[in-house]
């Protein structure tokens, strides 16, 4: 029996690398809407940029694979790390909406490239008794991280150049512990080709919720700060009130994936997006009163909000074949993505519109959308047995990599080796 700083110890450099990576992730994500506030960018503008990030990530999970098959993953990490530091210098420098929206798209790529090679690298180095305690020490990284992130704003004035020069310096320096590890690179990738139909007929719950998260949760990530900044707060009042919201989530991950296991997750979702449709009307109502409300508000908002992917994900799982999660994730991945950038394009005109708590409307909208979708499938389908449920993991819940095709929309989909895929490409 290995201890846990045994297990642990071959990936630490990697675990520093995703770190390093989401705390500058985390500062440039919070930065960039209050400073583009300032620079008196339309809320639609803004918008735009949130939707940019998220329009470039999916380019990223359709994109980077091949890359990784030309120049490998040590290689593809240190090129994405130099372009996504390079676009975080960039935004001081040219104060424009278009040039904004180009960087952001070119950080949504890097970082979700970076993101597919961490995971693939970390699953190569755990077995089935070591996966969940590596993947879920990545995942409290990822919500520490990120909060810490968020609070740095406060480290300086965000009109100045220090706080993307801070985000670029930490993104640079997730490149190190990669370079200098001895840990040999992953196996080639699989690479997994979007079937849309076979998808839906597996899980038209798990699929409709993945997608109407992105459009919430998108929503709140691109927006969030605008909503602060038009309610008057100061960067530091905003800073605590994303991070208190993301720390709400970090919470109810886990005691909400764990229950999903004992019931019909569809019952879950329902449960976790009629308190979330409550929870943002509240937001909309009376986000700008007292702090002790608005940061309680935004506590609970962010736990029965955030950890919806991961169970609309283990709800699909839970209908699919073993043979099919790659393929499976891929597809979700997508969807999440494509709603995460359409949600802020919609928040962002109705807050244009109606003003600040047009925001939390739209997100409890969604919710609410997801509610009764839920309800209506709970009626026409049989929850899975427990017996029977995938445990939830939230390991299935992060990238696969995927390969777009039209023609997998009318033919069975091809999930093979990059070799594989390489071979048929070239015949």
């Amino acid at each position: 029996m290995y201890s846990k700083r045994q297990i642990l110890a071959p990936v630490t450099a990697l675990l520093l690398s995703v770190a390093l990576l989401i705390m500058g992730n985390g500062l440039q994500t919070t930065i960039l809407p209050i400073r583009a506030g300032l620079e008196h960018f339309s809320a639609i503008e803004i918008g735009v940029l949130g939707s940019s990030y998220f329009v470039g990530f999916i380019v990223g999970c359709l994109g980077v694979p091949y890359l990784i098959l030309n120049v490998g993953h040590i290689r593809t990490f240190t090129a994405l790390v130099a372009i996504a530091s390079t676009a975080s210098l960039l935004h001081p420098m040219i104060v424009d909406p278009g040039a904004w929206m180009m960087t952001r798209l070119l950080t949504g790529a890097c970082l979700a490239g970076l993101h597919l090679i961490i995971e693939s690298w970390l699953n190569e180095r755990a077995t089935n008794e070591t996966r969940g305690l590596i993947m879920s020490t990545y995942i409290v990284i990822n919500f520490s991280v990120i909060t810490i992130g968020q609070l740095m704003v406060m480290l300086y004035e965000p009109q100045s150049f220090a706080l993307f020069s801070l985000a670029s310096v930490l993104v640079s320096l997730a490149a190190v512990p990669v370079a200098l590890t001895r840990s040999a690179q992953p196996a080639p990738i699989t690479l997994v080709r979007f079937n849309p139909r076979k998808l839906i007929s597996v899980s038209p719950t798990g699929v409709a919720g993945v997608f109407l998260v992105g459009l919430a949760n998108g929503s709140f990530w691109a927006l969030g700060p605008v909503f602060g900044q038009r309610i008057g707060l100061s960067v530091e009042a905003i800073a605590f009130f994303l991070s208190v919201t993301v720390i709400g989530g970090a919470i109810a991950q886990w005691p909400l994936g764990r229950l999903s296991d004992k019931i019909d997750r569809r019952l879950v979702m329902v449960g976790a997006a009629g308190a979330s449709t409550i929870f943002s009307l509240a937001l909309a109502s009376f986000g700008d009163g007292s702090t002790a409300t608005r940061l309680t508000l935004a506590f609970l908002f962010g736990a029965t909000t955030l950890p919806a992917y991961a169970i609309a994900v283990a709800q699909t799982f839970d209908h699919a074949a073993p043979g099919d999660y790659v393929e499976i994730s891929a597809g979700l991945l997508l969807l999440n993505g494509l709603g995460s950038a359409i949600g802020p394009l919609i928040a962002a005109v109705l807050i244009e519109m109606s003003g600040a708590a047009a925001l939390y409307l739209f997100i409890g909208g969604v919710e609410c959308i997801i509610v009764i979708f839920a309800l209506s499938r709970i009626r026409m389908r049989e929850g899975v047995p427990e017996a029977e449920k995938e445990d939830f993991d939230l390991a299935n819940t992060g990238l696969a990599v995927m390969v777009g095709d039209a023609e997998a929309m009318e033919a069975s989909p091809l999930v093979g080796t990059s070799d594989e895929l390489k071979a048929e490409e070239n015949s």
